[in-house]
């Protein structure tokens, strides 16, 4: 198993450490309900280094982004950050991922932990265009720093104008001294927030700082738990989970980063799937009656027939009440319509929502 450069740190401030996605990780210190609600209400820290961050440079590093992603990243400009897919070929999702344009020839790629060797793999396999890529993830480390008090914490650290900065954008300057930070506000909770991008040399001292300037604003560290809970709140896919190699972006509720005005990996096919029509969709529930969705349970339909299957779900902490994501057939996937979760063989009434569930 991987360590992040601050694994003995989360094991020193009493983390419970689990391996994820093939790195020790901690994934919670207070407790998840804990934890979520100091990021909802005030300002938590998450080590996330165990992304992945490719750099891709070039005269046409954007005709290799353009081949290779479903979103139109020559709508992007110095400084802007894009989410988006890499398409399989047959119809399904190999990652969703961040592209960032630090200049006209250089872009950044962040993507998931799980799939780092399996990206890098699938897009040098597009690279007939001699871009120079470089996978820096093993000596980079990732903070992210999230809730409605984060901007206002950090501020002392940089001269950059954090509380200005918009959504999905990001800058480079000096922060906590160390020169050359990537500060960049995409976020993963819904709370607001920023990530740090820095060498894994300087990971200790800029964790440290962080918590000095922010024990006024209640700052703490919050692990993958509450992440997790966080990000199912505002109905944001999780890789592995609500998107894999057999869902496409289309069924995902992805046709926002599905660009057909452009050419990509398997679009002529995703482009036929959206006019034939889709036969399932990822759809967000309520539960109606108590229980708790889980992973795999499957959906089904008032008369037990099986319509479907649940990929995430959770005990909401600001809603107290059971929230789950999950594709069914289409013909169920309007907002307000019943379903029932096999639970132990137990038909639990739920409904069908549009997320975010937390409003």
């Amino acid at each position: 198993m991987k360590n992040t450069a601050l694994t003995e740190v989360h094991i020193k401030e009493g983390a419970k450490m689990v391996p994820f996605a093939g790195y020790n990780m901690p994934v919670q210190y207070a407790g998840i309900n804990a934890e979520h609600e100091t990021v909802r209400n005030g300002v938590g820290v998450f080590d996330v280094s165990h992304m992945g961050e490719f750099i891709l440079k070039g005269e046409k590093a954007l005709d290799l982004i353009q081949q290779v992603t479903s979103n139109d990243a020559s709508k992007l400009y110095d400084g802007k950050v894009q989410y988006s897919c890499l398409p399989n070929k047959d119809g399904g999702i190999v990652d969703d991922l961040l592209v960032y344009r630090i200049d006209d020839k250089t872009y950044m790629l962040v993507v998931n932990a799980s799939n780092i060797e399996k990206d890098w793999n699938w897009v040098s396999g597009f690279n007939s265009f001699g871009v120079d890529m470089k996978d820096i993830s093993d000596r980079t480390s990732l903070l992210a720093i999230q809730g409605p008090k984060a901007a206002e914490a950090l501020q002392s650290l940089t001269e950059i104008d954090l509380a200005s900065m918009e959504y999905y954008t990001f800058k480079k300057g000096k922060f906590a001294g160390i020169d050359n930070v990537l500060v960049s506000a995409t976020g993963y909770t819904g709370a607001g927030g920023f990530e740090i991008y820095v060498d894994n040399q300087h990971a200790e001292h800029i964790w440290n700082t962080i918590f000095k300037v922010g024990e006024p604003f209640g700052i703490k560290p919050i692990g993958l738990g509450a992440r997790d809970t966080l990000r199912l709140e505002m109905g944001f896919c999780l890789y592995g989970n609500d998107i894999d190699d057999t869902t496409s972006p289309l069924e995902a509720g992805l046709g926002w980063v599905t660009k057909f005005s452009k050419e990509f990996t398997n679009s002529a096919a995703l482009q036929q799937q959206k006019q034939d029509g889709l036969k399932r969709k990822l759809v967000g529930f309520e539960m109606i009656d108590r229980g708790i969705p889980r992973h795999d349970y499957i959906i089904v339909d008032a008369d037990g027939n099986n319509i479907g299957k649940v990929t995430s779900g959770t005990q909401s902490p600001s809603l107290q009440k059971a929230i789950g994501m999950g594709y069914i057939k289409t013909e169920f996937a309007k907002e307000g319509t019943e379903i029932y979760i096999s639970i132990r063989d137990n038909k639990v009434k739920a409904k069908v929502v549009k997320p975010p569930f937390n409003k």
